[in-house]
C-alpha cells in the first residue's frame, strides 16, 4: 500500500468492501488464490499453506501464509485482506493450535513443522462450511450486479 503512496484514510475513502474469506483462522490451512501478472498476460496462481498470523489492522490488515516447498524450504507470504489481486481464499482444513501466532514454526523441521489437524465431527464440518459458504455466495452475486 505504501509504494502507491495510499494512507489508511485514503483506502477508508476508496472504501473497504467486504470480502468473503474474513472467516480465516490462525492454525487452518488454506488455498490462496492470486492473479500473477507476467508481461502482458494475467494468470492465476494458488499458494496453500498454514495461516500462522492474522494482523486486524483495519483497511491494512493481513494474514501469513506459510507452506513447506520443494527441497523442504518454507516459504511464507503476506497477504493484505483487501488487496484487489486476491481472488480467492479456500479453506483446506482447520488446525489444533493453542496460540495466536505461530511463529514458533519457523524453527521447527520435518513432521515437527506441520499443525496438527482438528477431527471435526460431522455436525461441526456443516458449521464451518455453512460459515464459509454464504459469504463466498454473497460475494458472487455482488460482483455480477
Amino acid at each position: 500500500m505504501k509504494a502507491k503512496k495510499f494512507t489508511r484514510e485514503t483506502i477508508r475513502e476508496l472504501g473497504m468492501y467486504e470480502r468473503p474469506f474474513l472467516n480465516i483462522e490462525v492454525g487452518s490451512t488454506v488455498a490462496v488464490s492470486q492473479r500473477i501478472k507476467e508481461g502482458d498476460k494475467e494468470r492465476i496462481q494458488i499458494f496453500e499453506g498454514d495461516v500462522i498470523a492474522i494482523s486486524n489492522n483495519g483497511p491494512s490488515s493481513t494474514f501469513t501464509v506459510r507452506k513447506i516447498g520443494a527441497n523442504a524450504v518454507a516459504v511464507e507470504r503476506i497477504f493484505p485482506f483487501y488487496s484487489p489481486r486476491i481472488e480467492d481464499v479456500r479453506f483446506v482444513k482447520k488446525g489444533k493450535i493453542r496460540r495466536a501466532k505461530l511463529y514458533y514454526m519457523r524453527d521447527r523441521v520435518g513432521k515437527a513443522a506441520r499443525v496438527e489437524e482438528k477431527i471435526l465431527t460431522k455436525e461441526q464440518k456443516e458449521r464451518v462450511q455453512a460459515a464459509h459458504a454464504p459469504a463466498v455466495e454473497s460475494a458472487k452475486t455482488s460482483e455480477s450486479e
